[in-house]
């Protein structure tokens, strides 16, 4: 059901008694057909994830079934989303993060090297790099979309580069093409970051085709989930073999393939690796939600544009929207404020007091304490959108009348 369909009304189907709100992790209460109330109006959280009595059903079976392992829904989840994002062949792991660092233990990045990585991003992508002992270089982003370009990447990259991870930020396309030929005439990997773009697209196609290594992620916040879990999507096959083997401790044969085999096998140990794997319960959730992705995007790119045109209205704001190269899922929809009569922290806070869970827009690693000891190149771009951002609430449950109640709360900052 898209917003059209739903007008002031919910979508029906959802968990909204969990009322999971931004992480996933803590329940706001509620009644499961009310969600969360703050006097006479319900809360409006950031995000709900959007789990059915479909998703209970397909862990509950996984459960009986007896493999909840790493197993053959896990495979099959695996081949139906590398076919969604037009890629050859999908590996599924524990999260997003680990998912980055498999891709540079791929491409053999280590100490001495360095990698390119926007601080404007949450703080796994810069964290990766540090996983395999190599330096994070943080570059700026481009204000429209919160995205490396092939300028901001340039200006500090050097001859000690071996990769750039570029993120398609909060859904929001890169320029695929532009990115991918620079790195290829530099002759440096460029891992994509995809972690909320599933459903996005650029150039026409899905977010994936076409890229040597993406990463993705199914946590709460994303418009699909597993709970926890990610995914690494490439073209080439022995890549692919590789990852898998990287995944499961460096074994030279999965656990299926010796389960499936009617004589004993004993497996291999071919190098030092890890446990980065998804198990099947996850994997049977992940199946039933990739069917909900195209409603899903649709929805939630009916309910930013309608949040686009109510937000023209008022002066200072300004909404994230699609580059002219892409659609985004509008995984998060933010808004600038460009001399905006109050500043970010006063807006969250009254639309706290309004019973609206907004978010600080994109955090900046760089700011934090564990990246205290890094002094970057001036991110002008990034600072401004990390101190002047915000983010609203945008889910499948979200009505018109909650769209309303946030752009009224926005208009009356305003002064308008």
């Amino acid at each position: 059901m898209v917003a059209g369909e739903q007008g002031r009304h919910r979508m029906s189907g959802s968990r909204e008694a969990t009322g999971l709100d931004h992480d996933g992790g803590a329940p706001s209460g509620g009644a499961p057909s009310d969600g969360a109330w703050q006097g006479e109006r319900r809360k409006i959280p950031v995000m709900i994830p959007m789990l059915g009595e479909e998703e209970a059903q397909a862990a509950a079976d996984a459960v009986r079934s007896g493999w909840v392992a790493q197993g053959p829904r896990v495979a099959e989840f695996e081949r139906q989303f590398a076919g969604l994002v037009g890629a050859g062949h999908g590996v599924a792991v524990s999260s997003c993060t680990t998912a980055l660092h498999l891709a540079l233990v791929l491409h053999e990045v280590g100490p001495g090297d360095e990698v390119i990585v926007p601080s404007l991003s949450f703080i796994a992508t810069a964290n990766a790099v540090r996983y395999v002992g190599a330096t994070p270089v943080f570059a700026d982003v481009e204000l429209a979309t919160g995205n490396l370009t092939v300028e901001t990447i340039d200006a500090v990259r050097t001859p000690r580069t071996r990769a750039v991870i570029a993120v398609h930020q909060g859904g929001v396309p890169f320029d695929t093409e532009a990115l991918r030929a620079a790195a290829g005439s530099w002759g440096v990997a460029l891992v994509e970051d995809a972690a909320c773009a599933a459903g996005s697209t650029a150039y026409g196609k899905p977010v994936g085709t076409g890229a040597t290594v993406a990463a993705w992620s199914f946590h709460p916040r994303k418009v699909i989930t597993t709970g926890e879990g990610g995914m690494l999507t490439v073209d080439d096959g022995d890549w692919a073999t590789r990852l898998r083997r990287l995944r499961e401790h460096g074994m030279n044969v999965s656990a299926a393939d010796r389960h499936a085999s009617a004589q004993p096998v004993l497996e291999a140990y071919l190098e030092t690796a890890y446990n980065y794997r998804m198990t099947d319960i996850q994997a049977a959730v992940g199946l039933v939600q990739l069917g909900r992705l195209p409603g899903l995007v649709a929805q939630r790119r009916e309910l930013a544009a309608r949040y686009q045109e109510l937000l023209a209205g008022i002066d200072g704001l300004v909404p994230v929207r699609d580059p002219a190269y892409g659609e985004t899922n509008y995984q998060s929809f933010w808004v600038l404020l460009e001399s905006f009569p109050v500043g970010r922290d006063e807006v969250l806070a009254e639309l706290a007091a309004a019973g609206v869970s907004a978010r600080r827009g994109i955090m900046a690693a760089h700011l934090e304490p564990a990246y205290a000891d890094v002094t970057p190149p001036a991110l002008p771009v990034t600072e401004r959108l990390t101190r002047d951002s915000l983010i609203l609430p945008l889910h499948h449950a979200l009505t018109e009348d909650d769209q309303d109640h946030v752009v009224g709360v926005l208009r009356k900052l305003a002064g308008q």
